[in-house]
């Protein structure tokens, strides 16, 4: 069965391979309203609600609050549920592994051990509790965002990493083969709000102690884990992407 489901959307990710993201959306909504939920942190994201909203879908959004954001950034989710009138989900860590990792190791440890189990904590565990509820989820992931993990990212997919025995998810990247500066258009054009970050330097937006902004002619994955490899920059939500 699990083969079945996984051929079937790679047959829909080349048929819809070229088509313009709000075709996507629909075709995701066709399939999985009211129970799909978008994925909200970013630029890429807000576009894909603007996009939602304008197709009258019906839809969740949920966001993950590791509790190291930047102000800006809460500042900015609030802006994009007054401006469209959602719910917005928030899933917060647990509070036991967090507290078990900072006694144990300091609150940056990740400079010293990498940043997958801190992510591991206060990203993945939160998204897996938050994929169990839905059958499908919707991501802002695009192709030219970081060569080396996201290059061969489809427009849907069953989900490699987060699908279970129970729920085989299935994942929507409606954006994968958007640049940076069609989401920039698109968000200028359309007064989508953004986070007031991107105004002084910071391109990709995570965590505060693991962002920084990224200097004229830089890759904007260059701002995110700056220490370690480029192979290494993502923190889970995304393991299963492929890698050439």
């Amino acid at each position: 069965m699990a083969l079945e489901v996984a051929t079937n959307w790679s047959e829909l990710a080349e048929q819809y391979a070229q088509k313009h993201p709000s075709e996507i959306l629909a075709l995701a909504f066709e399939k999985f309203s009211p129970n799909i939920g978008i994925s909200f942190s970013g630029a890429e994201d807000v576009v894909l609600v603007d996009l939602a909203a304008k197709l009258g879908g019906k839809f969740r959004v949920f966001s993950l609050d590791t509790a190291r954001l930047h102000v800006e950034t809460y500042q900015f989710l609030e802006k994009v549920r007054e401006k469209y009138k959602i719910s917005l989900e928030i899933f917060f860590p647990k509070p036991e592994p967090v507290q078990k990792l900072v006694q144990e190791k300091g609150f940056y440890s990740f400079y010293k051990d990498g940043h997958q189990e801190c992510c591991g904590v206060r990203k993945v565990e939160p998204l897996r509790r938050a994929l169990a509820t839905m059958p499908a989820w919707i991501t802002g992931q695009r192709r030219d965002q970081s060569p080396s993990t996201r290059t061969f990212v489809p427009v849907v997919q069953a989900d490699p990493t987060f699908s279970t025995p129970e729920n085989a998810l299935v994942k929507f990247n409606p954006l994968a083969n958007w640049t940076s500066k069609q989401v920039w258009d698109y968000i200028r054009e359309n007064d989508v709000p953004y986070n007031s970050l991107h105004e002084k330097g910071f391109i990709s937006i995570g965590c505060e102690p693991c962002t920084k902004a990224v200097l004229p002619g830089q890759h904007e994955r260059e701002g995110r884990w700056w220490w370690e490899e480029s192979t290494k920059k993502e923190c889970g939500l995304h393991s299963g992407n492929k890698v050439a």
